[in-house]
């Protein structure tokens, strides 16, 4: 059988082809999972931007934004090193933080969520961050909410959330995509800014 070339998976995967992804991801997931994980030497951290980073390719060839520059690879690298970039600036700065569509800004509102030893006020930000969020939640479609529950709250893995809601990854991703795209509406609509 002859091997296909990550160009004709791409475009199959274009065409409506979700296994043509899935072997796309298969072919990479070793080299992009080293490379992530060498750069950072945290298992847990490393699944989270190796997530993220799919999510992003993903979002980017569904928009039809993905140019052949080259090779794959390279350019899956690039997308996870500037999300490894994006990690260590927002742990060093705390910067004020924006909810994000994964394509065109740096963080997520939820990483204000997930705070380490905080002290007394920081504690009462972040409760008042929930509860702000929580509101939010509840505007969206249940399975938006649902998916956003076991991302960010319950901290599962894109694959754990497909498996738990029987859908495909691809369905998962879009759901969260859409979800944290209809926060955002909300968030301009009612004037909410969430920050630390």
């Amino acid at each position: 059988m002859k091997i296909q070339t990550d160009s004709t998976l791409i475009s199959e995967y274009k065409q409506g082809s979700e296994q043509a992804l899935a072997t796309l991801i298969e072919r990479h997931q070793k080299d992009l999972f080293s490379f992530i994980y060498y750069k950072l030497m945290d298992e847990d951290l490393a699944n989270d931007i190796f997530q993220d980073t799919f999510m992003k390719i993903i979002v980017t060839l569904k928009e039809g934004r993905y140019n052949e520059e080259g090779k794959f690879i390279l350019w899956a690298k690039r997308i996870a090193h500037n999300l490894i970039i994006d990690h260590f600036r927002l742990k060093s700065k705390h910067a004020k933080v924006s909810e994000t569509t994964y394509d065109n800004e740096e963080f997520s509102i939820f990483d204000l969520i997930a705070g380490k030893e905080e002290n007394v006020e920081e504690k009462l930000v972040s409760q008042q961050i929930q509860n702000d969020l929580m509101k939010m939640l509840v505007c969206l479609p249940e399975n938006q909410q649902e998916v956003i529950k076991l991302r960010f709250f319950d901290g599962l893995s894109f694959k754990e959330i497909a498996e738990q809601t029987n859908t495909s990854i691809n369905t998962t991703l879009g759901r969260v995509r859409y979800a944290l795209i209809n926060l955002r509406k909300i968030m301009d609509e009612n004037k909410i800014i969430l920050t630390r």
